[in-house]
């Protein structure tokens, strides 16, 4: 009986030797297109799938390889008497091996200028059916869409004449693990021009489909047992971690990717010049100016001992002014939109500083999601984009905020207490950020109490000078649980608080701040980041 394998690759990688080994092994090989034309210029023998099923290729490609006598040769059951006899009875032979990847599609859509036209007609439909048939039916069909598998194939066929059954199914899950991939993008791309105003009800699915490719293998995950590898999104937004542009450094470890994410995450809350200092997923300093020089000479006063080994981005251009302040410290990364020739040269002198550069000036999605892996699961929610929070100048008090004190907050503790929500929102709960109205001078992070919180970010903020309290103000991811947090603010020497409110014992702050002539605002949102 006549033995085929079926070529049709867009990807010629390696081809030539899996189809000269093919022949070498009394296999007759069937293919379309270009993979046909490759293969016949080589010399090799091969016969047009149009020639084969007797049909002609129509519709611009789009239907050559959609007919039973391909996918009946794929999926007849060589065990099975009727399959057999009807493959007999309709001139249909097995096709025993399969050597197909798939349109370009994930290549099409990533080019600036392409049209929702072209990524249609990228769109792979044979490709896909052909896998999934000869994957269904691997215990006789050898299905190979991974040019890294070639060698194997090559090696199990010059070896014993046949590919073994432990590698078939290997590479059925593998055609799975692709075409679900593939069928994932195909469904991300086209979800983009969904988000319209629709004339019907849209009803979502009750699953969830993600798909990533890998970006890079990592050394280890957050310790050095643990193996980890970064994945990335097709269209990943410009000003995320996952699309930042290494110049120079080391190779970014797990804890490196996750500390970068959190102080980008942070200083896209400003349009104004800032700089912001992580260290653990948790910011230790974080100051705004009117230039980046300046701002990064404030955060590093915020806390310039856990600035050590940490993590730094900056909004703007880093200049040799800036580069030299930076230089004088140990730093992990330094990420900015840029960085001058001269910063360049200064900053690559030291060989394992990672430098990296995002794109500031894209928008935020508002529709954007983030995922959280727990056991067995996922969790799903919309990234915390509160609009309580005023972008640039303030004159007035934010719509959403209510001043639930008798006395009103200055506008330079308004501005403190808005500088002061964008950072707490992006410290560990339980958090409380002390801060005066460009700086941060004390953030308590992570405790199991807010009061505790507020001790450690009042110690923080009391060892610095007191010329940088002069407006000196507090803010609460959460509302206070009791009126303890806000006398201690009161002793201590804060004159506003912002806090989302929402407790059944409000009142009783309200009332320790109302008898000590302390401002206090109740935003009414929260902001726990767990």
């Amino acid at each position: 009986m006549t033995k085929y394998a079926l070529l049709s690759v867009s990807d010629k990688t390696g081809i030539i030797e899996v189809a000269q080994t093919l022949v070498n092994n009394g296999i007759e090989l069937l293919s379309t297109g270009g993979t046909f034309k490759t293969i016949e210029e080589a010399g090799i023998p091969v016969t047009a799938v149009e020639d084969y099923t007797e049909f002609p290729e129509m519709m611009d490609g789009r239907v050559k390889t959609l007919h039973p006598k391909i996918h009946g040769g794929l999926l007849g059951l060589r065990d099975n008497n009727e399959h057999i006899q009807a493959m007999n009875d309709h001139g249909i032979s097995t096709i025993d091996y399969v050597i197909v990847n798939l349109y370009p599609f994930k290549e099409t859509i990533t080019k600036p200028d392409v049209t929702l036209a072209d990524a249609i007609e990228n769109i792979d439909i044979g490709g896909p059916s052909m896998l999934r048939s000869a994957a269904k039916n691997y215990q006789s069909v050898t299905v190979v869409t991974d040019p890294a598998d070639y060698p194997t194939l090559i090696q199990q066929l010059t070896d014993n004449n046949e590919s073994t059954y432990e590698f078939r199914q290997y590479l059925a899950g593998k055609v799975f693990q692709l075409t679900s991939h593939y069928d994932a993008l195909i469904s991300d791309y086209l979800d983009q021009f969904n988000k319209k105003e629709q004339n019907f009800e849209v009803n979502q699915w009750s699953h969830k489909t993600l798909t990533y490719s890998e970006k890079q293998s990592l050394r280890y995950g957050e310790n050095s047992h643990q193996s980890a590898t970064f994945y990335k999104e097709l269209n990943a937004p410009k000003s995320s971690i996952a699309a930042a542009v290494q110049l120079n450094g080391k190779e970014l470890s797990y804890n490196n990717l996750k500390d970068a994410d959190a102080a980008i995450k942070i200083a896209k809350e400003f349009t104004e010049p800032v700089a912001v200092a992580v260290k653990h997923m948790n910011p230790c300093g974080v100051a705004i100016a009117d230039t980046i020089e300046e701002a990064f000479e404030r955060c590093q006063q915020a806390d310039p001992v856990s600035i050590y080994g940490g993590i730094v981005v900056v909004n703007r251009e880093v200049s040799l002014e800036l580069a030299n302040a930076l230089g004088k410290i140990f730093l992990e990364i330094i990420v900015a939109p840029s960085f001058s020739s001269e910063a360049l040269e200064r900053l690559t002198k030291k060989k394992n500083l990672r430098l990296l550069t995002i794109d500031f000036d894209e928008e935020l999605n508002k529709d954007q999601e983030e995922y959280v892996s727990v056991s067995g699961g996922l969790l799903v929610q919309a990234v915390d984009q509160s609009n309580e929070l005023i972008k640039d100048s303030l004159s007035d008090i934010p719509n959403a905020w209510d001043v639930s004190t008798k006395r009103q907050p200055t506008l330079e503790e308004l501005k403190a207490m808005n500088f002061g929500m964008k950072v707490v929102k992006h410290v560990k709960s339980n958090a409380i950020v002390v801060t005066n109205d460009y700086m941060t001078l004390g953030i308590g992070a992570g405790q199991m109490n807010r009061v505790g919180s507020a001790e450690i970010a009042l110690k923080q903020a009391e060892e610095k000078d007191a010329t940088l309290r002069q407006t000196y103000v507090m803010s609460s991811d959460a509302f206070l649980p009791m009126s303890d947090t806000a006398e201690l603010a009161h002793r201590r020497g804060i004159t506003a608080i912002a806090q989302p409110g929402g407790s059944k014992y409000d009142q009783d702050s309200v009332q320790v701040c109302d008898d000590n002539d302390v401002a206090m605002v109740m935003t009414g949102y929260r902001h726990f980041r767990h």
